[in-house]
């Protein structure tokens, strides 16, 4: 079996005027990735996804054409099995034989951002592929499954203080869910208002529901620590993403003075970004994202990583269906996985590109038992959405 094509595209689903909501990211009025399709010589398809934005906006022209010119080509005549060498020989470049005689990485300059978010793409397509070419599922081929559903949160709570217990009790409601995220951070105005927006959140919900919060990255680290004591009462899950992610001392050294749990990594790619994360004592979860890490191969190195440090795993999903499969598959075979990210704001990227139905039942959500990821894509829906480039 022989790689035979690659062929990514924009994929740009409008969001009803009536379902958008506001965040520091500004007003969300489409969902956008970047969709890989990769055919083998023997016609299995496989599907994959890569990011650059927040898994809801941004300009994904670059990252298609990197994957429709450059790193595509370059796998044409491969075998798809050959997952971590694929991986590998793209990270490092043309010094891909030189490193792997070596036996240590020797990566391109340009090895991060939409290098990795190309990698990404392409290594779950490779998943997709196997699992499909032996009649597995993806989980069976990384090791197994350690129970057939997981507990899931409802991610989104963007409300005022006035609404966001209503907001967040909806969730509940929809889906059984006994752990909600809300946002926190730039969106407000100040600390001081993020603050109220959690105490109104966890008075309405009550002290059986988990409640976290994510800051999107947005405070200083004089900013995290003054929102982390105000809201010291409210028995918070975990503070995501407190400050920038290039500044890792800087979430290190928040972490060592709240008291809260500290998640990070939807913005770092690669076990070696973790890595520096874990021996700085930076984080309590690791939240890589799949379709920007480095993929379903790299997702699991930073699930070693985690479980090595006595650390969690909590994938970042705010994505399309090939990037949320792919974190159910890491999910399923992780033994430092503990919690499913379900997106409650709208998400046509998961919802509407495929023919099965996403949902949480009980606020647990089941793994894929089908070969492969476990989805059909729908490549009519695809079509009617691609931008042309």
């Amino acid at each position: 079996m022989k790689i035979k094509s690659v062929h990514a595209r924009w994929i740009q689903i409008p969001i009803e005027q009536a379902r958008q909501h506001t965040s520091d990211f500004g007003t969300l009025r489409t969902f956008d990735a970047a969709i890989l399709r990769i055919e083998t010589d023997d016609g299995v398809v496989g599907w994959g996804e890569g990011k650059n934005a927040a898994g809801s906006s941004g300009n994904y022209a670059t990252l298609v054409r990197l994957l429709n010119e450059d790193f595509g080509p370059r796998i044409i005549g491969r075998d798809p099995a050959d997952i971590s060498f694929i991986w590998e020989d793209l990270y490092n470049g043309v010094r891909s034989q030189k490193a792997a005689m070596a036996g240590h990485a020797m990566p391109e300059m340009a090895r991060r951002g939409l290098t990795v978010a190309a990698i990404s793409a392409i290594d779950i397509a490779l998943w997709d592929i196997l699992g499909k070419a032996d009649g597995k599922p993806v989980w069976r081929l990384l090791g197994g499954r350690k129970a057939e559903r997981m507990q899931a949160y409802a991610s989104g709570g963007w409300a005022s203080a006035d609404k966001i217990g209503e907001q967040l009790q909806s969730y509940i409601d929809q889906g059984g869910f006994r752990s909600v995220k809300m946002r926190v951070g730039a969106m407000d105005s100040s600390p001081h208002v993020s603050a109220e927006r959690v105490k109104a959140a966890r008075k309405a919900l009550g002290p059986d529901v988990e409640l976290a919060v994510d800051a999107h990255g947005t405070y200083t680290v004089a900013g995290a620590r003054r929102f982390a004591h105000m809201v010291a009462d409210c028995d918070l899950a975990w503070f995501e993403e407190p400050v920038i992610a290039d500044d890792k001392a800087g979430i290190a050294e928040v972490r060592a003075s709240v008291s809260v749990p500290i998640a990070t990594g939807e913005s770092e790619a690669t076990r070696f970004a973790f890595r520096d994360l874990a021996v700085r004592r930076a984080a309590d979860i690791f939240q890589p994202d799949p379709a920007f890490c480095g993929g379903i191969t790299e997702a699991m190195r930073i699930g070693t990583l985690a479980s090595a440090f006595n650390l969690r795993l909590s994938p970042h999903l705010w994505a399309g269906a090939p990037c949320f499969f792919a974190g159910l598959h890491v999910c399923a075979a992780s033994p430092a996985s503990f919690i499913v990210e379900f997106s409650l704001g709208a998400n046509p990227m998961i919802h509407d590109i495929i023919d099965e139905t996403v949902e949480a039942r009980d606020g647990m959500i089941e793994f894929p038992d089908k070969p492969g990821l476990g989805f059909t894509m729908n490549e009519a829906i695809l079509q009617k959405y691609t931008i042309a480039l």
